[in-house]
């Protein structure tokens, strides 16, 4: 049953039950409600209630023998007594749940967002089954909806990795409407699981998943990478259902210097402002060409165009940048700045 049940829990029962037995009263409002003190000042010294009724049922019938009066009435007493200690007790665990919550967001809060000392975050990430002094990964997964952990979505993921991962260090989570998954960098298959469980749960939701990075200011880098790759997934229309940081890094490399990204999109592709109906279309043109791998047929069909309609528009390009598509001199070119447009989102923003 556990550690033995201090006397003390039992104050004042046999007391109550004596009373009852000779007069067929029941409790007192006093007497119940020091029922629930001594229910919570159980929960809170961390004995188990299983074993906290056992010791009552033992009581009562220690008790019970030789006393006069109606079973009826004792019996009442006796659940009076348990329902109004077991009410503390889980009034207690109910609190302490909400504590531990708190907690745990705090520690989650300063964790995605680096703040907090990095050796203070270091020692209360133990406590939640981390060691930032090694690498951890990130995975965040966004859907068509924002997400809380009471929801069924995060429920199900969650159950879905305990299953199959029960043991590991992982931190399962949700942070601004997204799902959030840490885990150990050693252990892409974690990731790799959770990434396909939240697919299906977001019904058809993308994952991104950052770089494995050492120390507690490593999972804010793997965490900013993630959230870095949903983003770039918006602006460049990337449809993939799981994106990886490490495969994406060309993307940043390519707007390191802002600047010049922009003077190049300005020079290139500025000219196709002059086009009826504006840039947009063209421009739209330029990449799905560019994703078709330049394939004429391939392109039209996926802009349910003609390929006589596509020529003329890649024609128009031609003549109003100077620069020919289907020129592998002009190509790199245009597609990087093409690139540079989706990343900048021009035309829509002014460079």
């Amino acid at each position: 049953m556990g550690p033995e049940i201090p006397e003390r829990f039992l104050e004042g029962y046999a007391h109550i039950l004596s009373e009852v037995a000779r007069t067929g009263r029941r409790l007192t409002r006093e007497e119940l409600e020091a029922r629930r003190t001594l229910g919570r000042e159980a929960a809170e010294a961390g004995h188990q209630l299983r074993a906290l009724v056992h010791r009552h049922l033992v009581e009562t019938r220690a008790a019970w023998p030789g006393q006069a009066g109606s079973a009826d009435a004792v019996l009442g007493a006796v659940e009076q007594v348990v329902d109004a200690f077991a009410e503390g007790f889980e009034g207690a665990q109910r609190l302490t749940v909400r504590r531990e919550e708190a907690a745990r967001r705090e520690f989650i809060d300063d964790l995605l967002y680096g703040r907090s000392d990095l050796g203070r975050l270091a020692e209360r990430a133990t406590r939640f089954g981390l060691r930032l002094s090694r690498a951890h990964a990130v995975a965040v997964a966004a859907g068509p909806e924002a997400y809380t952990e009471s929801d069924r979505v995060a429920r199900s993921v969650e159950a879905a990795l305990l299953a199959r991962f029960d043991g590991r260090k992982i931190l399962l989570t949700t942070k601004d409407g997204r799902l959030v998954c840490i885990a150990p960098g050693s252990q892409p298959d974690v990731l790799r699981y959770f990434a396909k469980q939240a697919h299906a749960a977001t019904d058809g939701g993308q994952v991104a998943v950052g770089r494995p990075h050492r120390g507690p200011g490593g999972v804010v880098h793997s965490y900013d990478e993630a959230l870095d790759a949903l983003d770039l997934a918006r602006r460049m229309s990337l449809d993939d259902p799981v994106l990886y940081a490490a495969d994406l890094l060309v993307y940043p490399v390519l707007t390191r210097d802002r600047q010049a990204m922009a003077d190049l999109v300005r020079s290139e592709l500025g000219p196709l402002r002059q086009a009826r109906g504006g840039a947009e279309p063209l421009l739209r043109t330029l990449s799905v060409y560019f994703d078709a791998g330049c394939v004429a047929a391939e392109t039209a069909r996926r802009l349910s165009l003609s390929v006589r309609a596509l020529t003329y528009r890649l024609e128009r390009i031609h003549q109003l940048t100077g620069s020919d598509p289907s020129d592998p001199a002009h190509r790199y070119t245009l597609q990087t700045a093409v690139i540079g447009a989706q990343l900048l989102d021009w035309p829509a923003n002014e460079l």
